[in-house]
């Protein structure tokens, strides 16, 4: 069954991902992003306590 044998698959498969670790992802992960999130303020916050209707 000539699906089962790896021999041409396995070096297709190495060679994509090398080309994706090596020339792809530093691409990709080079980019900055436009909305850097902002620190909160350290205060906690002051939450009332619920008035359940039912106790």
């Amino acid at each position: 069954m000539p699906q089962l044998n790896p021999d041409p698959w396995f070096i297709i498969l190495l060679i994509s991902w090398l080309t994706f670790l090596l020339i792809l992802l530093p691409k990709i992960l080079s980019h900055k992003t436009n909305n850097c999130p902002t620190p909160q303020s350290q205060d906690k916050l002051f939450l009332p306590p619920w008035n359940w209707p039912w106790l």
